[in-house]
């Protein structure tokens, strides 16, 4: 069987040494350590700029470089394994961060004073290095190793999670930019959605949606209940209860709540009937 480009770093010139064996190549590489430097980098499957994303990677996220040329890197994301190219110039050394942004988008100031003008936007999800605190007018602020502050309300620790229920961390990306390939606070698709909520609670899915129709074990419509997933032929929604369903699609571009049913309806004319129901164990 063929391996997942998407998920294996393999070309006729180069492949990731752990896939001797699998694939053939002229070379093959450990690949080394590297960090996302931008708030949020898209991974295309070809170095060129005008082709779209498949995914993103946030800010602090690590990853492995198998290849630098013409000012794209050839990486590999360590948390889902999304292989792609990215600029160059958006990554740099690995980090040990401390702490991961918890609100859905948060700012960075270039010290503690939100009254000075932002630097740079940070999503939910994403990881700093803090080194410090500081407080202005009864507000405290983490300082980071690479400059700035951000607020520290805005923060769990690394290894911390915002609580066990994914569906109530979903919900507060209602009205968010849909977003293809999107897997962030500032856009965002069907499966970025279900992915980065599940991180946000302790959990790892996959990150497209074919891959997530495998997730978990397999349920009838009847039984749907919060927190099921919901397929269909490229696309996945939330059950936020019995009957509504909360997805990002390309119908409003938001993230939004709707009548399961209806959804059901809207969308057959177009993907068909669901192709499955999903309970994660």
């Amino acid at each position: 069987m063929e391996l997942d480009r998407r998920l294996n770093a393999f070309r006729p010139d180069l492949a990731a040494e752990t896939l001797k064996g699998q694939v053939e190549a002229a070379r093959f590489v450990p690949g080394e350590p590297a960090t996302v430097v931008t708030s949020v980098a898209p991974l295309r499957p070809h170095a060129d700029l005008a082709r779209g994303i498949d995914t993103e990677l946030l800010h602090g996220e690590s990853l492995r470089v198998f290849d630098r040329a013409n000012g794209f890197a050839w990486v590999q994301a360590d948390f889902d394994g999304y292989v792609g190219y990215l600029p160059e110039e958006m990554i740099g050394a690995p980090v040990e961060p401390t702490h991961r942004i918890a609100a859905p988008r948060t700012f960075v100031y270039p010290e503690a004073e939100l009254r000075k003008s932002v630097t740079r936007a940070l999503s939910m999800g994403s990881l700093v290095t803090v080194i410090g605190e500081a407080e202005t007018r009864g507000t405290r602020y983490f300082t980071l190793a690479d400059g700035g502050a951000v607020i520290a309300a805005h923060c769990i620790p690394v290894g911390e999670t915002v609580g066990e229920d994914y569906v109530a961390v979903a919900a507060r990306f209602v009205e968010t930019p849909y977003l293809w390939g999107g897997r962030s606070g500032f856009g965002i698709d069907c499966s970025g959605l279900v992915q980065l909520a599940l991180m946000m609670v302790g959990r790892k899915a996959p990150r497209d949606s074919d891959m997530q129709a495998s997730f978990g074990e397999t349920i009838g419509r009847g039984d749907l209940r919060r927190g099921d997933l919901v397929f269909w032929k490229g696309h996945v929604g939330i059950m936020e209860d019995e009957t509504t369903l909360l997805h990002a699609n390309g119908h409003t571009m938001t993230v939004s709540r709707e009548n399961f049913e209806a959804a059901v309806k809207r969308i057959g004319w177009l993907y068909e009937q669901p192709t499955g129901y999903r309970r994660l164990t």
